[in-house]
C-alpha cells in the first residue's frame, strides 16, 4: 500500500492525510487538484474552517548515507521516506578542487596566495559534507510541516565519539592519547561485540581487549583491530593469526572479520551532526522527543518489524505498538541543484566556463519538474521530467526514459 496523501484546504491549511483511494475519489469528483507530486499532496477547492486535526508525530532516524523519516498518527504509521544524502560526493568534489588548486599553485602559473590563513570558522562549524546532511533533513522537515499538522518531532541520538577512537589525533588535546586508554573505547567494544566473547560467545564474564592481528605480527591499536575475548580464548589464541586459530570454524572467522571491518566513518558523521540537527529542530518550535539507538532496536525487535531506514524511524522514542499502514516509502535522493562555483575548470585547473549568478531563467530553475509538449523534432510529443536550465532558454530534460534535448522554455509548464 502506498503512503497516505497529504491534504491542504483552499487556504493551504494542512489537514489530516487521507488514504490514496479517498484522494483519488476527490480528484475524480473535481473537489481537489494536485498541489505537489513529491510528497504527493492535493489541495481542496473549498475551505475547512473547523477541522479537527489528529496528532501526528514526525520521527527521524538520522544516518550517514540514508536518513529514515516516518509520520505516526497515534499508533499508525501512515507515511515513510528514505532520504539518501550526497555527503561523500561533496567530499570528493572538494578534494578534487583542492588538488587542482594545489597543482596550479605548484606550477606557479596563474598564482595567487592561499587564503586559508585569513579565514575563521564560526562556533559549531561543520564540514560541507556533514552540513549537507543536516540541511537535507531540515529541508524535508520544513516541507512536511507545511503539508501535515505535525504536533511533535522524535529524533534518534547516538552516543560514541567513534572518530576520536579511530583517529586519536583528529583534534584537541583530549584526543592525543592511546586508543586503549579511556572508558569510552571499552564501552564501545562492549556494544560492538554484543557484550560477548568474539570467539566462543560466552557472556557475563570478565572480558579482555584482544588484538585480532597480534601486535607482535604488526597489528595496530586501531579499534578495527580490537575485539573482546574471555581469558581462556585470549590465552588459547596467543599471538597466532586469527585465520590459523579459527581454521576449523570458518563461520565464526568470517563473522569476526566482517564485524571488525565495520566502518566507523558513518557513525562518526552522524555523531558529529546530531546536536546541530537537534538545535536546528528546536527552532521549529515543536516538542522534540529524543531517543537512543538502543531503544529503537528494542522497539523494532519487540514488535517484529523488519529493519529498514523508514521503519527504524517509526520505532524511535517511546513506542507501545505500531500498525503499519504503508509499505512503499518515498525514496528521496539529494541532488544539490545549483552551485556557488563561478568557474568550471578543466583537468589542468584552468577556467573553461564562467557561470552567471542568476539561477532562474524564463521562470524555471534547474531541478524543476515540468511537462513539455514538443511539437516537432526527434522527441516530438509530451514529456515529463526535471529540467537543466540554460541562459539561452534551450533546456535539457531528464525523464524516466532518458535525456530529452533540446527543450525550449516556451514549451514547458511547471507541474511541481
Amino acid at each position: 500500500m502506498s503512503n497516505f496523501v497529504f491534504v491542504l484546504d483552499t487556504n493551504k491549511q494542512p489537514l489530516n492525510p487521507v488514504p490514496p483511494g479517498q484522494a483519488r475519489r476527490l480528484l475524480k469528483a473535481s473537489l481537489a487538484a494536485v498541489y505537489r507530486r513529491y510528497p504527493f499532496t492535493i489541495i481542496l477547492k473549498y475551505a475547512v474552517p473547523n477541522s479537527e486535526a489528529e496528532p501526528h508525530q514526525l520521527k527521524i532516524d538520522p544516518g550517514s548515507k540514508t536518513t529514515g523519516l516516518a509520520i505516526v498518527q497515534g499508533e499508525k504509521v501512515i507515511w515513510g521516506a528514505e532520504l539518501t544524502h550526497r555527503g561523500q560526493q561533496i567530499k570528493n568534489d572538494l578534494e578534487s578542487r583542492r588538488a587542482i588548486r594545489r597543482n596550479r599553485r605548484n606550477r606557479k602559473t596563474r598564482y595567487r596566495q592561499a587564503r586559508f590563513l585569513n579565514r575563521t570558522r564560526y562556533k559549531g562549524w561543520l564540514a560541507p559534507s556533514l552540513n549537507s546532511r543536516v540541511e537535507n533533513i531540515l529541508t524535508w522537515v520544513n516541507r512536511i510541516t507545511r503539508y501535515v499538522p505535525i504536533t511533535g518531532i522524535s529524533q534518534e541520538l547516538v552516543k560514541f565519539d567513534t572518530q576520536a577512537m579511530q583517529n586519536p589525533e583528529v583534534s584537541g588535546v583530549q584526543y592525543q592519547h592511546s586508543e586503549l586508554m579511556g572508558f569510552e573505547i571499552r564501552e564501545y567494544l562492549l556494544e560492538k561485540w554484543g557484550r560477548k566473547c568474539a570467539y566462543c560467545g560466552v557472556e557475563n564474564v570478565p572480558f579482555e581487549v584482544e588484538h585480532i592481528l597480534a601486535k607482535s605480527r604488526g597489528g595496530s591499536d586501531r579499534v578495527s583491530n580490537l575485539a573482546l575475548a574471555c581469558h581462556d580464548c585470549n590465552q588459547a589464541k596467543g599471538n597466532r593469526d586469527v585465520k590459523e586459530f579459527l581454521a576449523k570454524k570458518p563461520d565464526i572467522l568470517s563473522r569476526i572479520l566482517r564485524q571488525a571491518k565495520q566502518p566507523l566513518k558513518d557513525a562518526a558523521a552522524v555523531n558529529s551532526t546530531r546536536w546541530t540537527l537537534f538545535n536546528r529542530l528546536k527552532a521549529i518550535c515543536l516538542p522534540i522527543e529524543v531517543g537512543t539507538g538502543g531503544r529503537t532496536k528494542y522497539n523494532r525487535v519487540r514488535l517484529s518489524i523488519p529493519k529498514t531506514h523508514w521503519l527504524d524511524a517509526a520505532c524511535v522514542g517511546i513506542v507501545e505498538s505500531l500498525k503499519i499502514l504503508t509499505s512503499l516509502p518515498l525514496l528521496i535522493t539529494a541532488k544539490g541543484w545549483g552551485s556557488r562555483q563561478m568557474c568550471t575548470p578543466n583537468k589542468y585547473g584552468f577556467p573553461v566556463k564562467h557561470r552567471t549568478r542568476c539561477k532562474t531563467f524564463f521562470g524555471f530553475q534547474t531541478g524543476d519538474m515540468v511537462r513539455a509538449i514538443l511539437p516537432k523534432g526527434k522527441f516530438a510529443g509530451t514529456h515529463v521530467g526535471r529540467l537543466t536550465v540554460r541562459e539561452s532558454g534551450v533546456f535539457e530534460m531528464r525523464t524516466a526514459h532518458g535525456k530529452i534535448s533540446p527543450v525550449r522554455h516556451k514549451y514547458c509548464k511547471s507541474i511541481h
